[in-house]
């Protein structure tokens, strides 16, 4: 599945608080640095394609999604966690 075209920082901002995870932890599971995660998300500067790669992936591995609204722009969702209880039927 190709990347997520265009990242924004909120969509950023807003997966790691899905995930309720800081920008040190991002960049820690992504290999980048915090500083590029937090010149991002403060829109300093645009992500290369490859770090923006990393980002969304990392972000889809934990469960959130990304789907279009269409002219709106980018839903950003967490997957509901899957239970294994047994069908009560």
């Amino acid at each position: 599945m190709p990347a997520h075209k265009c990242l924004t920082p909120g969509q950023c901002r807003a997966a790691r608080g899905f995930l309720d995870w800081t920008q040190d932890e991002l960049a820690e599971r992504t290999g980048l640095s915090r500083s590029t995660i937090r010149a991002f998300e403060k829109c300093h500067h645009d992500l290369q394609a490859a770090s923006e790669t990393r980002i969304v992936e990392t972000f889809r591995e934990a469960g959130i999604t990304f789907s279009s609204a269409g002219p709106e722009g980018c839903h950003v969702c967490l997957k509901p966690v899957e239970t294994t209880e047994p069908d009560p039927t």
